[in-house]
Parts: C-alpha cells; sequence; structure tokens
C-alpha cells in the first residue's frame, strides 16, 4: 500500500471511533471536518519515509505514529484560525472550523484532535508496548512547553521573538518528531533522526513565509500576507526573499545531509529533495534551484 492510502487508512480508522453511538455529534462532525479532505499530509509522509528507510519491521506502528502526528497538525490548525490567535477564515479551501461550526465547537476538537493523537500510539502498540514509551514521550515533546508547538504558539504573545527559536517551536517540533517517531516505530535507535526533522522543518517554515508573500488565496486555501499583518517574525522579513530563498536551499542541503546511516538513505534522500522542491511557488523556482 502507498503512502497516502496507508496514511489516510489510518486517519479515518481513528476518527471513525469519535463518530461512535452516544457522542456530541456536532463535535463529531467538527473532528472529521477538520482532518478531511486531506492536506498535503508532509509530516507524516515524513514519518513513513523515515520508518521505511529503517525497515518499517511494524508497519501498523507505523501507520498509528504518522496518524498521531498529522491529528496533532490538524488539531493545532484549528486552534491556530480561530479569533483569538490568526482569525483566519478559511482553511484549506474552505472555512476555518470555527466558521463553519462556532467558537466552543472548534476549541473542542481541536482539543478532542490533540488527546486522540495519543490515544492512537497506545492502541496501536499493544503487541510491542516497549516502543510506546520513546513514540508517547516523543508526541509530547513536540507539543507542549519549553520547545513544542504550543510554546511556538505562545511567542507571538511576547513583545521579543527569536526567529530562529520561533520557528523551530511553532514548526519544527513537529518535524522532528516525525523523524524520530518513523526511527522509533521501526525499532531504531531514534535520537539521531531528529536533526533531519528540525532543519526540514525549519526549511517548510522558511517556506511557507516565502509562500505567504509570493502566493495566492486561491493557491494555498487559506489567507496571504498574514505574516505582515499579525506583525509575526518571518523569514522574508528579516533576509529579503532572495535571501529566504537561500536559507531554503541551505536547509534542504543540511538537511540531506543529516540523514543518518540506513538501509534507505539513498531513496530517503530522493524524497527529501523532491519535497524541497514542491515547497517553493512556482514563479520562484527557478530563483531557488
Amino acid at each position: 500500500m502507498d503512502a497516502t492510502s496507508r496514511i489516510e487508512r489510518a486517519l479515518a480508522a481513528a476518527v471513525a471511533r469519535a463518530e461512535g453511538l452516544g457522542g456530541p455529534p456536532k463535535l463529531a462532525e467538527a473532528m472529521h471536518y477538520s482532518v478531511f479532505p486531506r492536506g498535503a499530509r508532509i509530516r507524516p509522509r515524513l514519518c513513513l519515509a523515515v520508518a521505511r528507510a529503517c525497515g518499517d519491521d511494524e508497519p501498523a506502528i507505523t501507520d498509528a505514529a504518522a496518524a498521531s502526528i498529522e491529528l496533532m497538525h490538524c488539531g493545532s490548525l484549528v486552534h491556530d484560525d480561530l479569533p483569538c490567535f490568526d482569525d483566519a477564515d478559511i482553511r484549506r479551501g474552505k472555512p476555518a472550523v470555527h466558521k463553519a461550526f462556532g467558537e466552543q465547537i472548534a476549541v473542542l476538537a481541536g482539543d478532542a484532535l490533540i488527546v486522540m493523537a495519543f490515544q492512537v500510539l497506545a492502541w496501536a502498540t499493544v503487541s510491542r508496548p516497549e516502543r510506546l514509551s520513546h513514540l508517547m514521550l516523543t508526541l509530547g515533546r513536540a507539543v507542549g512547553a519549553p520547545s513544542g508547538i504550543i510554546a511556538g504558539q505562545a511567542w507571538e504573545c511576547e513583545p521579543v521573538i527569536d526567529l530562529a527559536e520561533y520557528q523551530q517551536e511553532k514548526t519544527g517540533a513537529l518535524f522532528a518528531a516525525a523523524t524520530v517517531m518513523g526511527a522509533a516505530a521501526a525499532g531504531m535507535e531514534a535520537e539521531p533522526w531528529r536533526l533531519l526533522g528540525e532543519r526540514l522543518g525549519e526549511a517548510y517554515q522558511v517556506a511557507d513565509d516565502i509562500r505567504d508573500v509570493a502566493s495566492s488565496r486561491e493557491d494555498l486555501g487559506k489567507p496571504i500576507g498574514q505574516d505582515a499583518a499579525l506583525g509575526r517574525p518571518s523569514a522574508v522579513a528579516q533576509l529579503g526573499m532572495q535571501g529566504a530563498l537561500a536559507r531554503l536551499k541551505d536547509l534542504a542541503a543540511g538537511a540531506v545531509a543529516a540523514i543518518p546511516d540506513c538501509p534507505g538513505a539513498a531513496e530517503l534522500r530522493a524524497h527529501i529533495l523532491s519535497e524541497s522542491q514542491r515547497l517553493v511557488p512556482p514563479k520562484l523556482a527557478a530563483a531557488a534551484a
């Protein structure tokens, strides 16, 4: 089964549990709406790619790890879009969850997806409980304080922000979790994979800063110009467009160099380079090459 099919199957199975009899139907509908139809699924595909490079001896655990990362990501997007944060009215080309279901349900749906991310890991590791603790702790580190995505969001409430630290926490934390959890799900030594995820996460955030300036609302499926409008730190604002493109190229090269020795290293290098090229708006691709 290809990576996309594996991810969608694992996510569908997880969300179906929230849609069981007896639960609040509006909450279940909002959770499903938050996860489907799919986005790019960059983080779970990275998790699967690392696990494959490491042998992927327990595909069910790998699928659960990938799904847990995407559930966490989707939950964080629901919260990011709320009026108290980005006040974004669209996400993935459709009304944001708080626009479709109201703010109260949006808060609860985001919370429920975050909790479900940990449940998915527990459900999948019954036969290999020795792998659970590392997976759970890695995901928790990527989410909370002082260095997870919640901390990254909180930096937007501070008067002084360090761009690299902010980007590492707001975006890099889940990418690092994807690479570490991919290796851990496959039973490999996992921490050597953290640097790869951190560099990819920073690269993705730089690319997102570029797209926020150079793409259209239709292409992104969400509002553009948000960094400037909300006064958020941005690689483009700090480095200029050409500087940001150069930084993205350096980060992609650094990510490839950070891949630990493993049976599938060559395939993984090709995957990362391909993903890096997809991040740049087509009209800027030549400048980034």
